[in-house]
């Protein structure tokens, strides 16, 4: 969530806790959901990493919390884009990269990002895949009383294998449109 925030406050500058809020809200929200609770401590871990600063001002005749990104902030963010995705929600880390790969501005760099993305869907489409030959291959020995159990659990593997699927071609499309 941190990155998702310095993301943030990279594209829309100085955010209160509510103003990030409603910025989360009207777009982020759509892949990742998070509390005010949730954005409040990560904002404070960002600013004990130094990686924003929050300076309290007047607004509406009350003073307000304005969290700022710093220098630093702003090479954890780009750092963060370009890093390979990690172990965790695939999805998740793919959406969160795209959704601010408009910071990067050369498009080469945009391109090898997204087909990182690509290359991480399709090494987990592969497992998914294995794992689909291997219960294939062990059908015939299901009892009969498990059959139907057995029937819903590949049918949710293949859901996994056609959104894996899915995910890479519309990512191999996006790359390729620059």
């Amino acid at each position: 969530m941190g990155n998702v925030i310095l993301g943030l406050l990279l594209l829309v500058g100085p955010q209160t806790l509510y103003s990030l809020g409603k910025q989360f809200q009207a777009g982020p929200s759509l892949f990742y959901r998070a509390s005010f609770g949730a954005l409040h401590s990560a904002l404070r871990t960002l600013e004990a990493a130094g990686s924003v600063t929050a300076t309290e001002e007047p607004q509406g005749g009350r003073r307000k919390k304005v969290f700022r990104i710093t220098p630093a902030g702003e090479a954890v963010v780009h750092a963060w884009l370009r890093a390979p995705l990690g172990d965790g929600d695939l999805e998740l880390a793919a959406l969160s990269r795209t959704f601010l790969l408009g910071l990067v501005e050369d498009a080469a760099e945009r391109r090898r990002i997204l087909d990182g993305i690509v290359a991480a869907i399709e090494a987990e489409l592969a497992g998914l895949e294995a794992v689909a030959v291997e219960l294939d291959a062990a059908e015939a020995g299901i009892p009969e009383q498990h059959r139907t159990v057995f029937r819903y659990q590949r049918a949710t593997l293949d859901y996994g294998i056609t959104a894996h699927r899915g995910a890479r071609d519309w990512y191999r499309r996006l790359a390729a449109e620059g």
